[in-house]
């Protein structure tokens, strides 16, 4: 039989106006340089009295060097490059004038990489992905924590590690959290059957949809994020404040096999006796903490940090709960506060000292707590979003405090967040209620405005006056007004790059300059894959159908009405799917429909591999193979590239 359509069936997945200083700027590579002006205004954060002196974080970051993999580049088996961590080199001098100094020195902390013993038995490798990968000593083998995102430099980790210390089997792997960066790797270490994988409760379907429902919108949006087709320079991208990069590369979900679920539990593998903290709901969904007592050592997964995390990604996720994420790291300091002498993470270098974790522990904690509780405080006094973000500050001991710094979320798009997960989008003012859509908002404020040449000369101005943020509104609407006027593209992307070049945070520095590089050059598709076979896989059925019907094009489907039984054998159950009104629903039993026009009887892999080449041949079926046609032919194929700072 022929296939039914070639298409893919399921988608892979407040600032006051300052002085301004205007210079001729020199090309100095793709994605990081302006085209003709450089603006100078006030940065949206003050960094300068900041204590630069204190090197604590320093002497900790380098602390149990053993060595570091040379060259720094992981490849994939066609010669790829997957990660550079010497593309950072640049990183080693003084702070220029494109870089605010804090996040400049937060590149520094966060681009060493290499092998280092953080106590005795307790290895990280750091450096070689965003997140670390954590090692173990037992009896007998070595305790694997978190596996990064790609096979490739999950491989390179553990080589790495195997030069220093020895070819030693692996005996156990733990995933902290839900998180693509903390378990894409598995693939790439091999663990041998019957090793022991944990996980926290939730992880395996936390992890799978969060990468395929939304996955491409997703993807899209990290790839500005991550800054993922910025060159790696003083004027580009200088890392992502959590770490330095998302390695590319192959992905993979090897499932766990045991899952703790209580805060409490205890497991002891070849030879090492673990406590687990239950973190679900704080910064990841299925997320866990835990403590090594012969070693006291406290691994604090990616719930502290030596940044300020998000409440609310710029990727796009759900609103992380501020309030709970602050009662979790108190409960860990009554755990094991006074115990551990030794903390490390699932990002960044660990802390040393039980006063010095402590400390470190309880101001993150007031960190987040601070934010909850204020942003509800204005709330409550009627602030909206934007006046919240624009007026709240933190204490100043908090904000002193280098780990509590806004690298990677910031307080501006925290508190929205925290008003989003408790108001919703609406800030009841009913002129918002029913707004025109973009672009034709922006045809309107470009006619107020006397035209677009008449708009750019105003954003120029504005820009020129150190208005940044004004000038990339103008400048926004006329690009929207009129998506093919080169010298508004132009302007704004000279006033992106200034914004973006003297943020403190380094996911807002990536935006704006992501944003002026496809202003200028045209949009550049790429970020973080959203999924991948093993993760496919890992889908029940209930979720493959759900992401189906999250791609019908409902208009296309108003008239259509189809019925079909899925007999999956190897789970020895039935789905029967109806479209019907434009909406794919679905149940599942262990009885046949007469019902269904079309019946196909195959397993859960042929089922994958239907989905991503409708062809029946080789699957038995009864019935109408059209049934199967209808429902592709009214399937939207999702657009990794679609615009983003253009209509």
């Amino acid at each position: 039989m022929q296939p039914i359509n070639r298409r893919q069936f399921v988608a892979g997945a407040a600032v006051a106006a300052a002085a301004v200083t205007t210079t001729a700027c020199t090309p100095t590579g793709p994605g990081s340089r302006p085209t003709a002006t450089v603006y100078r205004g006030r940065p949206p954060v003050d960094t300068s009295a900041l204590p630069y002196a204190d090197r604590t974080d320093f002497a900790n970051a380098d602390r149990g060097f053993l060595g570091r993999l040379e060259p720094g580049k992981v490849t994939g088996r066609d010669g790829t490059v997957v990660y550079d961590a010497d593309a950072y080199s640049f990183l080693s001098g003084e702070a220029p004038a494109t870089a605010d100094p804090s996040l400049w020195r937060q590149g520094q902390l966060a681009a060493k990489q290499g092998l280092y013993q953080v106590t005795d038995r307790i290895y990280q490798v750091r450096g070689l992905d965003l997140a670390n990968m954590t090692l173990v000593e037992g009896d007998t083998g070595v305790l694997v924590i978190d596996t990064l995102t790609s096979s490739e430099t999950a491989a390179a980790a553990l080589g790495l590690y195997r030069r220093h210390r020895g070819d030693r089997p692996i005996t156990g792997v733990i995933y902290t959290h839900s998180h693509v960066d903390h378990f894409g790797g598995t693939g790439g270490i091999s663990p041998p059957d019957g090793v022991p994988v944990l996980a926290p409760e939730g992880f395996m379907e936390h992890a799978v949809t969060e990468n395929v429902y939304a996955g491409t919108a997703m993807s899209r949006r990290a790839a500005y994020m991550y800054g993922a087709p910025l060159e790696r320079s003083p004027e580009g991208q200088i890392g992502c404040g959590l770490g330095q990069a998302v390695a590319t590369g192959t992905t993979t979900l090897v499932p766990p096999t045991e899952i703790i679920a209580k805060t409490g539990e205890r497991r002891t593998i070849d030879g090492i006796t673990i406590e687990f903290q239950m973190t679900p709901g704080g910064e990841a969904p299925a997320e866990m903490n835990f403590y090594f007592p012969d070693l006291k050592a406290l691994c604090v997964a990616e719930n502290l940090n030596h940044t300020m995390h998000n409440i609310i990604t710029l990727r796009g996720a759900q609103v992380r709960d501020a309030r709970q994420w602050s009662h979790y790291l108190t409960e860990t300091i009554t755990l094991f506060g006074g115990r551990a002498e030794v903390a490390f993470g699932s990002h960044h270098w660990p802390t040393w000292g039980t006063d010095e974790i402590t400390d470190l522990v309880g101001r993150q904690r007031d960190l987040y707590a601070y934010l909850h509780d204020q942003t509800l405080r204005l709330i409550n006094q009627g602030r909206t979003p934007a006046e919240i973000a624009e007026t709240l500050v933190l204490p100043p001991v908090l904000d002193r405090e280098w780990a509590n710094r806004g690298y990677y979320g910031s307080l501006s798009h925290n508190v929205k967040g925290i008003y989003q997960r408790y108001m919703g989008w609406f800030d009841g003012n009913p002129a918002h209620l029913w707004e025109h859509p973009p672009a034709e908002q922006a045809k309107r404020w470009v006619e107020v405005m006397g035209g677009a040449a008449a708009g750019i000369e105003q954003a120029r101005s504005y820009a020129e006056r150190g208005d940044l943020r004004f000038a990339a509104t103008l400048l926004n609407h006329c690009v929207f007004a009129e998506p093919d006027n080169d010298q508004a593209k132009r302007e704004l992307a000279n006033v992106h790059t200034a914004l973006g070049q003297m943020s403190e945070n380094a996911v807002w520095r990536n935006f704006y300059l992501t944003a002026a590089l496809e202003l200028r050059e045209g949009r550049k598709p790429g970020g973080p894959s959203s999924s991948s076979p093993s993760m496919m896989a890992a889908l029940t059925v209930d979720q493959i159908i759900d992401s189906i019907a999250i791609r019908v094009n409902g208009p296309e489907a108003w008239d259509l009405a189809l019925a079909m039984d899925w007999e999956v054998t190897d789970e020895n159950r039935i789905w029967h799917l109806r479209l019907a009104n434009g909406v794919l629903t679905y149940r599942s039993d262990e009885v046949p429909d007469t019902d269904a026009r079309l019946v196909l009887s195959l397993t859960k892999q042929q089922l994958l591999d239907l989905l991503r080449e409708p062809d029946l041949t080789g699957i038995r079926h009864t019935g109408d193979p059209g049934v199967l046609a209808a429902l592709v032919g009214v399937l939207d194929q999702p657009d990794p590239g679609f615009g983003i700072v253009t209509p």
